[in-house]
């Protein structure tokens, strides 16, 4: 299984920018999916998972600016994030579990900057 992240650059701050997670097999083939972030010199956080269900939870920094949606037919997850902020400005990451194993995708950079 291979998750591959893309859309990260460069945005000023209250831009959008939307983050894409391709997949190497169908998305019904994942118990839950999600979007983590590391910021330099701090750990790596949750920032929206989306479970089997269509149940979403969010990380409180960014409720109502951030929103994880998927493209069944395309195989794809994306976070679409709006009102960027600075401290947005983190390493993206996407992952995906299913029955077997848990799934990372590389990481595609977020900054935030004037």
């Amino acid at each position: 299984v291979q998750l591959q992240a893309f859309g990260g650059g460069l945005v000023q701050p209250g831009g959008s920018l939307r983050l894409s997670c391709a997949a190497s097999r169908s998305l019904f083939s994942f118990t839950g999916m999600g979007w983590y972030r590391q910021a330099p010199g701090k750990s790596r956080e949750l920032v929206a998972v989306m479970l089997s269900g269509s149940t979403t939870i969010y990380a409180d920094p960014v409720k109502g600016r951030f929103t994880i949606d998927r493209d069944n037919a395309k195989n794809t997850m994306y976070l679409q994030m709006t009102s960027l902020k600075a401290e947005d400005t983190a390493v993206y990451y996407c992952d995906g579990t299913t029955r077997e194993s848990d799934y990372w995708g590389q990481g595609t950079l977020v900054t935030v900057s004037s």
